[in-house]
């Protein structure tokens, strides 16, 4: 049982940023996410793009966001659990929560923060008869390990940003790289386009366009392939195939744990505290609705701030919590490390 003062569900910039705001408090935090890395969206779907509209940040790339958000809650020592679904909640009599996930892990919490984004996010599946069949025997919707591609024949599928730079990550990994796309376009990165240029002349990866994957073969583990193009049907020999077509939010379980729930968002009181219908639990960032709202990572930080106040006085009813500015007060880490600004010189002047 992982015991915790909150638990986060959705390890994107909003479920991250509320373990700062919660170790100011003194609140313990752990989070749980169906994704195998903290980040959400912008970890998986686009890590290499420059996000705007963040105080402070004239441009910074998702994946420096996130490393940030990272560093920033590492003195708070938050713990993580990844490649699973927050699944089954239960409310004991003293207001605490038990949370199992799709994999039993149990957690034990006092208060819940919903920061799942969009909900838990699923692959975008390609309609090939038998895929179900060689998920986990060749078939991979996401690159956990690039390890486990070492040396071997892969074939990706996508036009976007996650299949252009895996094709280029995995050149320097696998035996061979096969990208195919039924476009002659990619969507993606300026520099990742160029470089796969790149990649294709010098032969590093093998680029399949316009074209389609149309079966799969192969009797206990995928062997080859089947691709529709310019009319004719050709096979391809190889040991994995990864089809990167993004990924269908959805609220998944917590669908059904009794919430309010207003076109496929959880609704909140944005007047207090982002608190749901039922006592203890809040939905933070894009997976909450209320009147006004906006679906910006900016809001997503202000609501887990104020959400953290209401859950120190949910836990520490009676007590009255000053603000202090941590230009002033610093800020001290679980870990015993502190952060603060140089305290003044004190000197006379001759």
């Amino acid at each position: 049982m992982i015991e915790t003062d909150i638990l986060i569900i959705g390890a994107g910039p909003t479920g991250l940023f509320t373990v700062f705001e919660a170790g100011l408090l003194k609140l313990k935090c752990h989070i749980i996410d169906a994704l195998p890395q903290p980040g959400g969206q912008l970890a998986e779907l686009y890590p290499k793009k420059p996000i705007y509209d963040i105080p402070g940040y004239p441009e910074v790339l998702a994946g420096d966001l996130v490393a940030n958000l990272m560093e920033q809650i590492k003195q708070f020592q938050p713990g993580f659990t990844l490649a699973e679904t927050a699944e089954k909640i239960d409310k004991l009599e003293d207001g605490t929560f038990i949370v199992t996930t799709n994999k039993g892990t149990k957690h034990h919490a006092k208060a819940i923060a919903i920061a799942g984004g969009l909900g838990t996010f699923e692959p975008r599946k390609p309609e090939i008869d038998n895929i179900s069949f060689y998920e986990e025997k060749g078939v991979e919707y996401f690159v956990k390990d690039p390890e486990l591609f070492r040396d071997k024949k892969i074939v990706i599928a996508g036009g976007g940003d996650s299949a252009l730079d895996w094709s280029i990550f995995l050149a320097d990994v696998a035996e061979k790289v096969t990208l195919i796309h039924r476009r002659n376009e990619f969507r993606g990165a300026l520099d990742s386009v160029e470089k796969l240029q790149e990649y294709k002349k010098l032969g590093l990866v093998n680029l399949v366009t316009p074209a389609e994957v149309i079966s799969l073969h192969g009797e206990n583990h995928l062997k080859a392939i089947t691709i529709f193009k310019d009319g004719n049907l050709e096979m391809i020999e190889t040991d994995y195939f990864i089809p990167l077509f993004g990924l269908t939010p959805k609220l998944g379980a917590i669908a059904h744990w009794g919430l309010e729930i207003e076109k496929n968002a959880i609704k909140v009181n944005n007047a207090l505290d982002y608190q749901t219908n039922i006592p203890g639990i809040y939905a933070i960032g894009d997976v909450n609705t209320y009147p006004g709202k906006l679906k910006l990572i900016l809001c997503g930080f202000h609501e887990a701030t104020l959400m953290c106040q209401s859950v120190y006085q949910r836990l520490n009813p009676g007590k009255k919590y000053v603000l202090k500015y941590t230009t002033v007060s610093g800020v001290d880490g679980f870990d015993g490390t502190r952060k603060e600004a140089e305290k003044a010189v004190v000197k006379s002047i001759e």
